[in-house]
């Protein structure tokens, strides 16, 4: 089966900052592809997404000249402004340029947002509508607090593709599953959503990669969207600040032994490639 990480970062503080990670020791230094490859290699990922981190348009372009020169880049979820009148233009302009063709979708920082409606802007709306027009998906990375705003977005844009990223970050600090796990299973009533297994362990505090602390979590995804609608993501290198890369993907394997096989070839790359429409063999 194809193996897909589907939801990774790289960056280099010589050429931009990271803000978010100045209180964050063990990240605050630069991560390359090169760095990660050797972990790909031993687990057998074939290809990877690698997901945007901050909200500026020079860090896309970018992002695609990383995937031009990896094979194994299968795809880019970068940034525009959702609420620029030319949103349209400028996903041409950006898929016209080197490595275009690996941009598969658009993320935004919602979770930074203190608008609760944000995306019930009129003219992020209209973003989201020129998203779905140019064939890409968009990658929500929210808080659990947000999910009514996300789902109203959700049925209000059914054109377009969403994927959840982390779970929508449930409260697994508190221990507690409500009402995230009733939110999710409405979200999940929509066919256009999909969600990553991935981010959980940072949710925790502190934040870890104890099968016992995140399973409620990780099931309620498994068996709220099902195998076909779940991707793994790793969440390099932030996954780091709960255990190494190889411990990531091993929490998930555990989470997905009971599946049957075919289940877990769409959790580990099925998935990812028919919702981001990967090139990969």
């Amino acid at each position: 089966m194809t193996r897909i990480d589907a939801h990774h970062h790289v960056w280099d503080l010589a050429v931009r900052d990271q803000p978010w990670t100045k209180e964050l020791p063990l990240l605050r230094r630069s991560f390359s592809y090169d760095e990660l490859a050797p972990a790909l290699r031993a687990h057998d990922i074939d290809g990877t997404v690698v997901v945007q981190t901050v909200c500026v348009p020079q860090e896309t372009p970018e992002l695609l000249a990383l995937a031009a020169a990896t094979p194994a880049v299968a795809g880019v979820v970068g940034w525009t402004d959702l609420e620029a009148a030319d949103v349209a233009e400028q996903l041409a302009a950006v898929r016209g340029g080197s490595g275009g063709d690996r941009l598969v979708g658009i993320r935004h920082q919602v979770q930074e947002e203190s608008d609760p409606q944000w995306l019930a802007r009129p003219a992020v709306r209209r973003g989201l509508a020129a998203v779905a027009g140019a064939g890409l998906v968009y990658d929500l990375v929210v808080r659990a607090d947000q999910l009514p705003m996300v789902l109203d977005a959700v049925r209000a844009v059914p054109q377009l593709g969403f994927v959840l990223d982390h779970g929508g970050k449930p409260p697994i600090a508190s221990g507690a599953l409500d009402p995230w796990r009733s939110q999710l299973r409405e979200l999940a009533g929509c066919p256009n959503v999909a969600v990553k297994l991935s981010g959980l362990a940072t949710e925790a505090q502190p934040p870890s990669l104890d099968p016992k602390t995140l399973r409620p979590y990780a099931e309620t995804l498994l068996e709220t969207f099902g195998a076909d609608r779940t991707m793994f993501g790793s969440d390099w290198p932030v996954c780091l600040l709960a255990g190494s890369y190889d411990e990531a993907i091993g929490t998930a394997v555990q989470f997905t032994q009971d599946l049957s096989p075919d289940e877990r070839a769409d959790v580990f790359g099925g998935t990812a490639v028919r919702t981001y429409r990967l090139g990969v063999a």
